[in-house]
């Protein structure tokens, strides 16, 4: 019933934004021919977008865009729903394996990290196609370098960004009354956590806010954080990891069910503290506090904070896989992601909340203005509290921290 009202007032929204949509068709007063092409090939064309499903306000939100590609170019998005991106990784790998070099069943992939690593390593991506988008114009590639540079790898235009994400914890204020006493460190957590035993935890670490749990760990403790943005080798993994599995060692009897279990999840953890079954938890969305007391999912006393000395940022991205037979959809579609009102609207923390791509000073002023009309809430951190994101490590740091983390925890 949820996701059936929020799907309702996204519908209700997108008939406010309709009319504006309409008088916004493109980034540019004169769109390329080329583009006009792109637009005319895509109409009819039914565009399969594998995302991750596991967020019931990005699912209502990737329903509202199907409606609005629907409408405006004649584009159907048909939402294959994922667990885990790696799912449509695997069969676009099958596919060319196959020698199905055509009329593959993947058209558009919501991916970052070591999935985007392995595809274009392969060569298993289309384009590069994303400078060849009107609204990419807008695009933020100076102050947000994640938007060109993906886990230390070029992006090189095959995936066009949509939407930001960094490193925040989420705490009840209602529990936790004295905010001094929140911790700005990972060295911090490991004593709130003795010192508050059972009362935090974090995904398991397949999931990638598990992984990231602990790589965020590994920027503190690492006795050089700059070699992150190398890849992990047998030569170094052990040395730099060293100071990672000591600190862990003392954290997890203290996490919550003594760290012997994990939620599945970012939203089965969000689900632990609207229990009260624990008082803190990692979250990679700066509004994930606000979007979720909006929508019922978490208490009013929510707020969040981020460590001093800053915390992991990445940007999400849609990739066309080599075979697609609708590249020119996919296109529309990643192009739709980018408009300004698009970008406003996922923003907004009673959709979606999740922060913006766009380099703001570039808008026109009455695209400006959208984000500053966006709905406030004392659960939004500030630019200054969550400070600069810091720039992930190599997708091969990633890859091995959850292998060793299973080795050594799970038995």
């Amino acid at each position: 019933m949820r996701l059936a009202r929020t799907r309702r007032a996204f519908a209700r929204g997108a008939l406010v934004l309709l009319p504006v949509f309409s008088s916004f068709a493109f980034a540019q007063a004169n769109p390329p021919p080329a583009w006009d092409q792109v637009v005319a090939t895509a109409r009819g064309q039914t565009v399969y977008w594998n995302a991750w499903a596991g967020d019931e306000n990005t699912n209502a939100f990737i329903a509202w865009v199907g409606e609005q590609v629907k409408t405006r170019y004649g584009v159907t998005v048909n939402h294959v729903r994922l667990k885990d991106t790696s799912e449509a990784v695997t069969r676009v790998v099958a596919e060319k394996a196959a020698g199905r070099e055509t009329n593959g069943t993947v058209d558009l992939i919501w991916i970052n990290g070591p999935n985007f690593l392995s595809l274009k390593a392969q060569k298993l991506l289309y384009g590069p196609f994303v400078e060849g988008l009107p609204n990419f114009t807008y695009v933020d590639t100076v102050n947000k370098r994640s938007n060109v540079i993906d886990f230390t790898t070029s992006v090189d235009g095959l995936a066009a960004p949509w939407r930001m994400a960094q490193i925040v914890f989420v705490y009840d204020s209602a529990r936790i009354k004295d905010a001094k006493t929140l911790p700005r460190s990972a060295r911090d957590l490991a004593e709130w956590a003795r010192a508050n035993p059972g009362r935090t935890t974090h995904p398991g670490v397949r999931n990638f806010l598990g992984a990231t749990f602990l790589k965020q760990a590994l920027y503190e403790l690492a006795p050089d954080p700059a070699v992150l943005q190398q890849p992990a080798t047998d030569e170094n993994f052990d040395r730099v990891t060293a100071p990672l599995w000591t600190w862990y060692d003392k954290l997890r009897p203290n996490l919550w069910r003594r760290g012997r279990q994990f939620p599945e999840n970012g939203p089965a953890q969000r689900q632990l503290m609207n229990d009260g079954e624990i008082d803190m938890m990692i979250s990679f969305s700066p509004s994930e506090a606000a979007v979720a007391i909006t929508k019922g999912l978490l208490p009013p006393s929510v707020r969040t904070f981020a460590f001093a000395g800053g915390t992991i940022g990445n940007t999400s991205f849609v990739a066309i896989p080599f075979n697609s037979p609708n590249k020119e959809g996919a296109q529309v579609v990643a192009n739709f992601l980018l408009e300004p009102a698009t970008q406003a609207q996922a923003q907004d923390i009673k959709n979606m909340g999740s922060y913006s791509v766009l380099d703001v000073g570039k808008l026109a002023a009455a695209d400006r203005a959208r984000f500053d009309a966006l709905t406030p809430s004392p659960a939004l951190p500030s630019p200054a509290e969550l400070g600069k994101p810091l720039l992930e490590p190599h997708a091969s740091w990633m890859t091995r921290i959850t292998a060793e983390w299973e080795r050594r925890y799970t038995k």
